[in-house]
């Protein structure tokens, strides 16, 4: 008898809407041989106890804010502290990266003059991060809040507006603020149900969300693939 396959590797998905989608990452992740275990904190599903049936984690971002006092928020944010004390692979985007600071000790505040970043917005690396992969030049945004940099994180990719974009703490725990997951689909979504935030300082309009993926997502997408490899690696074949 041939021998059976080797059960796919899973990563584990927090998302914090019943219609969110882990987007591109998910369909990445799902390529490279990892399966996705979904779970939904804020409609009251659990998050493991430990994360020794997972090759990692990504937390994806939310209309919430890492500063609410909803007990899902809480239970996400305490419960960074498993990959961290197992170090295993962790990505947070957007709230996610936010929960992942404010767990480290970092803040989570607006812009100090109300500027948000909603839209396409130019991204630097910075000397560690370029040690690192090749980033894109502009990323897709969607925030009024930023982090500021945990102690003894490394900034990895800085911006004018909001200055903490990406870092990394200790071997494996990674954020980022910026949105490399959206498929075409979720940014006609999000353009449609978020539009009366693009009257918010800073906001671009609808038309160039859309029109600024045509130019730039390639690079975005390229660099997400590069990033999710370098995070997760690829699961032994067998």
């Amino acid at each position: 008898m041939p021998p059976r396959p080797r059960p796919r590797p899973k990563i584990l998905i927090v998302l914090h809407q019943e219609t969110s989608s882990p987007g591109r990452v998910g369909h990445m992740l799902l390529e490279e041989g990892f399966d996705l275990d979904i779970r939904r904190p804020p409609l009251g599903e659990e998050l493991p106890s430990t994360l020794d049936g997972h090759a990692g984690a990504v937390i994806f971002g939310g209309p919430m804010s890492a500063n609410d006092q909803d007990e899902f928020v809480r239970r996400e944010t305490d419960w960074l502290e498993i990959p961290l004390k197992e170090n295993r692979p962790f990505l947070g985007i957007c709230l996610g990266a936010q929960m992942l600071a404010r767990h480290l000790g970092g803040k989570v505040e607006g812009h100090g003059e109300g500027l948000v970043e909603i839209g396409w917005y130019p991204l630097k690396a910075t000397e560690a991060g370029k040690k690192l992969l090749h980033w894109p030049e502009m990323v897709y945004q969607f925030h009024r809040e930023g982090f500021s940099l945990p102690k003894d994180a490394t900034l990895l990719a800085t911006s004018e507006t909001y200055p903490n974009q990406a870092f990394r703490y200790g071997d494996n725990a990674w954020g980022i603020q910026f949105h490399g997951e959206l498929t075409r689909v979720m940014m006609q979504r999000w353009v449609v149900r978020g539009a009366h935030r693009f009257e918010l300082p800073g906001a671009q309009p609808g038309r160039d969300h859309l029109g600024g993926r045509l130019i730039w997502d390639m690079h975005l997408k390229r660099w997400l693939g590069e990033f999710l490899q370098l995070i997760f690696g690829k699961p032994a074949v067998g």
